[in-house]
C-alpha cells in the first residue's frame, strides 16, 4: 500500500510506523505528568504533531486521565479541529483552541504541554512574573514569554495574540492560567515544561513568608546565566560519542515509565 513515508509499513488500523511512534513518546509524556502530578483530573493536554504532509496532531481523549492514556487512545484531529478516524471520546475544545494555534505557527513545535498545576498558576498569577530567585529561573527567563489572561481559550481569534505572544520564545506563563512549552522531539519539550514547573515551585515556595526578605540574584549572576545560556551545546554542537541531554532526558523518561505506569504503548 503506497504511502507518502516509502519505507515504512501501514498497520495498526492504517497508521504508519512513524505516527505509531509519536503515539507511544505522547502516551509516555502523559505518563510521565501524571507521576510528577502535573496533571489535572480530566483537564490540560499534551499533543504532538503527526509526522506527514497533512497538518494534523494527536492530544488527550476527553474522559481519559493522563495515567489512563495509551498510544491507540490518543486523538488526531486536523488544523480545523475535525477528529480523524474513529474515537470514542471527543476533545477538550479550549485545547484544540490552544494547541491548533501553535502548531499551525511554529514548525519546531512537535510536541506541546500546557499543565495547570498549583505552584504553575500559583506563578502565573504574580503580578512580576517568574523572578531570578532560582537557578532554574535564571535559566528560563530570557526565553520566557508571557500571555495574558482572556477566560477560558474557547475563542478562535485568541489564537492570532497567543502566536503574537510566544513570539520564538519555547516556554511561557499563560496568567492566570498556567505553564506552557514545546519543542521538536518529546525530550525538549519534557525539559522545557519540567524545568519551568520547578522555577514556578522554587518561587511559590520562596514567596511564601511575603515578597519582603526574598534573595533575588545579583545583576552580574543574571548576566553570568544569559551567557551561559548563550553558549550552551546543542545537539548539533555535542561532543562526539555522548549522547544530546534531550536524548538521555528521554530515555529516562521511558524508563520510568516502564517501570511504574506501563502499558502506555498499546
Amino acid at each position: 500500500m503506497a504511502t507518502a513515508f516509502a519505507d515504512e509499513r501501514i498497520g495498526r488500523q492504517g497508521i504508519t510506523d512513524a505516527e505509531w511512534k509519536v503515539r507511544v513518546d505522547l502516551a509516555a509524556f502523559y505518563r510521565i505528568a501524571a507521576i510528577y502530578h502535573f496533571d489535572d483530573f480530566l483537564y490540560t493536554h499534551v499533543s504532538a504533531r503527526v509526522p506527514g504532509p497533512d497538518h494534523h496532531f494527536l492530544i488527550n481523549p476527553f474522559g481519559l486521565m493522563f495515567d489512563e492514556i495509551t498510544a491507540s487512545s490518543l486523538v488526531k484531529v486536523d488544523i480545523d479541529g475535525n477528529i480523524i478516524g474513529d474515537s470514542e471520546y471527543g476533545i477538550n475544545y479550549a485545547g484544540y483552541v490552544i494547541h491548533s494555534a501553535i502548531h499551525a505557527a511554529r514548525d519546531d513545535a512537535h510536541y506541546i504541554a500546557h499543565f495547570h498545576t498549583r505552584d504553575g498558576m500559583g506563578a502565573s498569577a504574580h503580578a512580576e512574573g517568574l523572578l531570578p530567585v532560582s537557578q532554574r529561573a535564571l535559566m528560563i527567563i530570557p526565553e520566557l514569554s508571557y500571555h495574558d489572561y482572556e477566560g477560558v481559550a474557547l475563542n478562535l481569534d485568541e489564537r492570532e495574540r497567543l502566536v503574537h505572544d510566544l513570539g520564538d520564545t519555547s516556554q511561557m506563563l499563560l496568567r492566570n492560567h498556567g505553564t506552557l512549552a514545546l519543542g521538536s522531539t518529546p525530550g525538549e519539550a519534557w525539559s522545557r515544561i519540567y524545568q519551568l514547573e520547578a522555577a514556578c515551585s522554587a518561587q511559590v515556595a520562596a514567596l511564601a513568608g511575603g515578597r519582603d526578605h526574598i534573595l533575588i540574584a545579583p545583576e552580574e549572576a543574571q548576566e553570568e546565566a544569559r551567557r551561559q545560556l548563550a553558549a550552551r551545546p546543542t545537539a548539533a554542537t555535542a561532543k562526539e560519542g555522548y549522547k544530546p541531554h534531550n536524548q538521555l532526558v528521554w530515555e529516562a523518561v521511558l524508563r520510568r515509565v516502564t517501570r511504574e505506569l506501563p502499558g502506555f504503548d498499546s
